[in-house]
């Protein structure tokens, strides 16, 4: 099992849940290779010179996100 997954899922309360639905560990590397697109888009086809802007900010948007 991936350990930050498992930290993860700890700080959400729900780690005992891996043990029982070992499907929710693909489910989290899943949104990790969704992330992963993202970012790897914005910095691809990004206008103008290759920026460092705000990823995150991006990535939040794409799954509807705000900030807490």
């Amino acid at each position: 099992m991936n350990e930050l997954i498992k930290e993860l899922a700890d700080q959400a309360d729900i780690g005992w849940l891996l043990e029982y639905h070992p499907k929710l560990e693909k489910f989290a590397e899943l949104i990790v290779r969704e992330c992963a697109t993202v970012a790897d888009h914005w910095v691809m086809f990004d206008e103008g010179p290759l920026q460092y802007g705000p990823v995150g900010e991006k990535i939040k948007e794409h799954f509807g996100g705000k900030d807490e």
